[in-house]
């Protein structure tokens, strides 16, 4: 597996994120439905990875995205500040008093607990970063003057708009000319894709956008939907994953698209809504990998989960080539990022290093 990252001398930045950040609002032990108070956040797919990178990994990262000019964006730009994402590469848009012309999305989410699931209530429409086009953003500058090493972007991105459909594909063909190594997480939503096309649409723009991906995340669900690829002989709530037949859809796709270097997945057992089994699978060059199993895992926040076991991943994969080790750090920091609340992670790379090695929750004095 080779992934040609570019030398960290000529980059400006280790990754950039492409994608929507919304305000979250947390009600904490509470219903969104009874709350009177809620703790306010910053999250999103695609930058909850990037965020990752910095804060846990130490590596220097930015965020693409847009927000409606107004005391709300100036909001989310200072929460992105505090976690030492740069943003200088914001686009910002020009709204009105009420929000007819651009806004910023917000998401209400409660974590559950026990038998009650977690639930989340997002309101994103006509945000700013829906409406932004590839105008919006000088990618040449970006990637070719600047220097980025990896991108991460993804499918919750692209299902916003037809605006960002476009946008995403630019990002990644610019990208790729000047040698950004891809990695890009399907994430279906089928609710998402509804008002833009549907199924159709989602396949015509992910089988698009995969042709300049290296690193593809995402389950069964996401390549049959959004690739049409089938795994054969699948327990039906992926309980137990088929390797075998998990290893040869990802041989038809590896086909389909020679270009992808590694493609992975979490695998999760929901027990209750604050006890589940988590482990993650890698492929590359024609062998899975599998990381240590986390079984019985008890979940304080489970959102951000699966983009902290792809910031692990990434990782992984640039500091040491290795994608046994890369699913490890992924699985690991996916893992720690559900144990504390909000969308993205609190851990340490120490800590992630720890628990790979199989360190205990004795307490630490």
């Amino acid at each position: 597996m080779e992934l040609n990252l570019r030398p960290r001398e000529e980059c400006r930045y280790d990754a950039v994120s492409l994608g929507e950040i919304m305000l979250r609002l947390d009600p904490g032990e509470g219903r969104i439905r009874t709350a009177r108070s809620f703790r306010a956040w910053e999250g999103g797919g695609e930058y909850n990875v990037v965020r990752g990178l910095h804060k846990c990994f130490g590596m220097n990262t930015a965020v693409i995205t847009a927000f409606a000019d107004n005391e709300v964006g100036m909001l989310m730009k200072d929460f992105i500040e505090q976690g030492g994402v740069a943003t200088d590469l914001i686009c910002w848009k020009k709204t009105d008093g009420i929000g007819r012309l651009c806004r910023n999305g917000i998401n209400f989410t409660e974590r559950g607990f026990g038998i009650r699931g977690a639930v989340g209530c997002s309101d994103r429409a006509n945000t700013a970063i829906s409406q932004a086009t590839p105008e919006d953003f000088d990618f040449e500058y970006i990637f070719g003057k600047l220097g980025v090493r990896w991108l991460h972007t993804g499918g919750i991105y692209a299902a916003l708009s037809e605006q960002s459909c476009q946008t995403v594909i630019e990002a990644c063909k610019i990208a790729k000319k000047y040698g950004t190594v891809i990695s890009y997480d399907l994430n279906y939503r089928p609710s998402m894709w509804s008002a833009i096309g549907g199924l159709e649409k989602a396949r015509e723009v992910n089988r698009e956008v995969a042709k300049y991906v290296d690193v593809m995340i995402g389950n069964e669900e996401d390549f049959t939907a959004c690739l049409g690829f089938e795994i054969e002989g699948n327990d039906e709530n992926l309980k137990e994953l088929n390797l075998e037949g998990y290893k040869k859809m990802i041989g038809k796709a590896a086909e389909t698209y020679p270009n992808f270097k590694v493609v992975a997945t979490t695998l999760r057992t929901v027990k209750t809504a604050t006890v589940n089994d988590w482990k993650a699978i890698c492929w590359a060059d024609g062998e899975i990998y599998q990381s240590k199993e986390y079984n019985g895992l008890e979940i304080l926040d489970r959102v951000g989960g699966g983009d902290s076991f792809a910031s692990g991943l990434v990782f992984g994969l640039m500091t040491t080539g290795d994608p046994e080790k890369a699913v490890n750090y992924g699985a690991a920091h996916g893992a720690l990022a559900m144990t504390t609340p909000g969308d993205t992670s609190m851990a340490s790379r120490k800590e992630v290093e720890a628990i790979m090695g199989g360190a205990g929750a004795r307490v630490k004095r």
